[in-house]
């Protein structure tokens, strides 16, 4: 092939790589103000047939001067939404409800995710498939009621994004790579 050839092959190539990755990209994120409260990343994962129950995860930061508390909510597909940790004593893995809900503090970001709090969608009605959008209603005490949508994730799922983030220093490095 000529030189001519390559250079095309190379810059076609690059171009599909490229719009490739900005398809792959995960949309933009949603943001739902409530008051003094900014709610990022809601995100659960997909159910497997038969499940009864669902985890949920977000960020909630407090740009105000008050707290506030995370107490609870409502989904169409399940009974009920409880605010639960999960946490490691002694060795063992426990997970509660807690009954007075998770504190909010003025001026912090309380991220709820895998191994840690997070919502627990109980009594399921139905699964949750990947690629839907969950309405889901939260509570707080003093924002009140609060609509976000909720973005399917994969079964295993780490992160809003579908997997956990990337190590770069794992990356293969193709800089040497000839074309």
């Amino acid at each position: 092939m000529t030189r001519l050839t390559m250079t095309k092959i190379a810059r076609n190539l690059a171009t599909a790589v490229l719009f490739a990755t900005l398809l792959a990209a995960p949309a933009r994120a949603q943001e739902v103000r409530a008051g003094d409260l900014v709610i990022t990343q809601a995100w659960s994962r997909a159910t497997p047939g038969g499940a009864k129950v669902a985890g949920g995860y977000l960020t909630i930061e407090n740009k105000g001067t008050a707290a506030d508390r995370l107490i609870g909510g409502s989904v169409d597909v399940a009974a009920r939404v409880e605010v639960h940790e999960m946490a490691m004593n002694n060795g063992v893995m426990t997970m509660r409800q807690l009954d007075s809900g998770l504190a909010i503090e003025p001026g912090k970001t309380v991220k709820l995710a895998p191994g840690g709090y997070h919502l627990m969608m109980q009594d399921l009605k139905g699964s949750l498939k990947q690629g839907d959008k969950l309405p889901v209603t939260l509570q707080f005490e003093k924002a009140g009621k609060v609509q976000v949508t909720f973005a399917v994730q994969g079964v295993g799922a780490q992160a809003p994004g579908g997997a956990a983030p990337m190590d770069m220093k794992k990356m293969p490095d193709h800089s040497g790579m000839k074309m």
